[in-house]
């Protein structure tokens, strides 16, 4: 796969990413079956497949569990190029979320991270909202802080996953990248899309394979899923999880046609990876 700008950071992305909740969290999440978190040795075999299919973007957050802490664990084993995704804001203890966007929360989450992950910088942090994006941004001081943190060198990009259209277009305005909820039931966040293409902001898609409620009655319902959103060109990277190996290369190929079959509509600048 061709990797993509992700805005105007200096980060290049694979058009697909891997979302790293289910290696730290089975409670509280909306997938379709229940499932066990994976061991140490499958989880470093899903990664490397990931690596070997084309993909370098990991996506994980404190509210996703242990799943930083496996992280850091995993990559010292699998030493890649990898782009890491991380956010604050929310976390998951005892099977509750609890959100904080205070200065202080927001430093404390960050320096955790970077402990967690063993890295001196995070490549991108979003703000993981609560619904109320709007107020998060206007009056909450995680956006200052991060944007400090930054300029501080312990985080190369700011961005929010935001859970409202406004939400979306605000964050467009004030951060780096968005990430949008984008997918064949759900479409009205297009508009933030397209804004950030526009305003050269990075964009990533969550749920975009409906978090496993895909319609089978499609032939190749990922596929479906995929060339809708690929058709806009300020889509930067899908973050799809799994834990299944068959399914990472089945979206990994139903990918890979889509963009070999769509190129007019991806960005020129895109480089080999």
């Amino acid at each position: 796969m061709e990797l993509r700008p992700l805005g105007a950071t200096s980060l290049q992305v694979s058009p697909l990413g891997l979302g790293a909740v289910k290696f730290g969290r089975n409670q509280g999440v909306k997938y379709p079956h229940p499932f066990a978190l994976p061991s140490d040795r499958e989880a470093l075999a899903l990664l490397n497949l990931a690596w070997d299919l084309g993909i370098n973007l990991l996506d994980t957050a404190p509210a996703y569990g242990e799943s930083e802490e496996r992280l850091g664990r995993l990559l010292r084993h699998c030493r890649r190029d990898w782009i890491i995704v991380t956010k604050v804001g929310e976390e998951f203890h005892d099977g509750v979320s609890r959100f904080d966007f205070s200065a202080a929360a927001t430093r404390a989450s960050v320096e955790r991270s970077l402990r967690r992950l063993s890295v001196e910088t995070l490549d991108a942090v979003l703000i993981h909202s609560d619904g109320d994006d709007l107020a998060i941004l206007e009056r909450e001081a995680v956006l200052p802080t991060l944007r400090d943190l930054q300029q501080a060198g312990l985080i190369r990009a700011v961005g929010m996953s935001t859970k409202t259209v406004a939400g979306g277009l605000r964050a467009v305005e004030r951060c780096d990248l968005v990430m949008a909820t984008y997918n064949l039931r759900q479409r009205e966040e297009l508009p933030v899309i397209r804004a950030a293409h526009t305003a050269g902001k990075g964009v990533l898609i969550k749920k975009g394979l409906l978090s496993g409620h895909l319609d089978v009655a499609e032939s190749n319902p990922a596929q479906a899923a995929l060339q809708l959103i690929y058709a806009e060109p300020g889509v930067s990277s899908i973050v799809v999880g799994t834990l299944n190996p068959v399914h990472l290369q089945a979206n990994v190929a139903a990918a890979e046609w889509v963009l070999s079959h769509d190129r007019w509509l991806y960005p020129a600048q895109a480089i080999s990876g």
